[in-house]
């Protein structure tokens, strides 16, 4: 009895052009070839955190096969790391397929990291919590700028960083978003430039609500800051962040309005005064 491979017995593996070809152009090595699937792990850094409803895609797989073969490298002795196809993976899983197609390259941990985001982005299956998470794990963990990451993954480094400052939003908002089904980038990044998880908790529920739509979004926080500077101020310490390199001749403080700051507010902050730097020199 033959195994269950990731393709009918009549159709030779392809790459699809965008998505393999494309993504692995600029490596000398990479390799087709079928592998067990119980040899392959997941990414653990996947952008992706959410899989959605896999049945479709089992059912897919059940009837046609994987036509566009997994993007692994090697991970360990005869093992294998998921750079891009973690849904096509577990669904495979679900299919009880024993061999699945894959193309292996040698990829460093920041390339697999930059290949996975931009194939969810390509495909438009990263949420924007999702794709904000991923920038800044990017600049964060392997010293990417906005420029360099705009360059990367094909956007403006404008929409680079709008899309990190919903990074500002924390867990609670998030998940109120998320239950309200509120998905679009604009409103995201108008809601994650209120001050208080209160305003936003507001906004979001008045959104939902159907109160407020999309051109009352900025005549809305407009309001509730003017009843937050009428409010009576409740005094908070303020984030500073300080910077003095090794031997230089000069010391650097930012002081941020609010006390939490995260590491990635701190990059994007300082990425958006260079910019602003440029445009005024220029």
């Amino acid at each position: 009895m033959s195994k269950k491979r990731g393709l009918p017995n009549q159709v030779e593996m392809r790459h699809d052009a965008h998505y393999v070809d494309t993504l692995t152009k600029r490596f000398e090595h990479h390799v087709g070839k079928y592998v067990p699937i119980e040899a392959i792990d997941p990414n653990p850094d996947q952008p992706r955190t959410h899989l959605g409803d896999l049945s479709d895609l089992k059912a897919s797989i059940l009837a046609k096969g994987i036509l566009e073969p997994l993007l692994v490298r090697a991970h360990g002795e005869n093992r294998y790391q998921i750079i891009a196809g973690e849904r096509r993976y577990h669904a495979a899983l679900e299919a009880e397929l024993e061999e699945v197609p894959v193309v292996e390259i040698n990829a460093d941990d920041a390339e697999v990291m930059e290949i996975a985001l931009i194939e969810n982005l390509q495909r438009k299956d990263l949420t924007p919590f999702e794709e904000a998470d991923g920038f800044a794990k990017m600049m964060e963990r392997y010293g990417y700028t906005q420029e360099k990451l705009a360059e990367v993954i094909g956007k403006s480094r404008s929409s680079i960083a709008e899309t990190t400052r919903i990074r500002r939003i924390p867990e609670s908002i998030r998940e109120l978003c998320r239950l309200k089904e509120i998905e679009a980038k604009s409103i995201l990044t108008e809601i994650s430039r209120l001050e208080s998880v209160e305003d936003m908790e507001h906004m979001i529920r008045a959104i939902a609500s159907g109160e407020l739509d999309r051109s009352g979004l900025r005549q809305e926080k407009k309001a509730i800051r003017q009843v937050s500077s009428s409010a009576p101020v409740v005094s908070r310490k303020p984030f500073v962040f300080r910077f003095a390199p090794k031997g230089s001749t000069f010391r650097f403080q930012l002081t941020f309005k609010k006390s939490d700051v995260s590491s990635g507010e701190i990059l994007s902050t300082l990425e958006e005064i260079v910019t602003q730097l440029r445009s005024q020199g220029s």
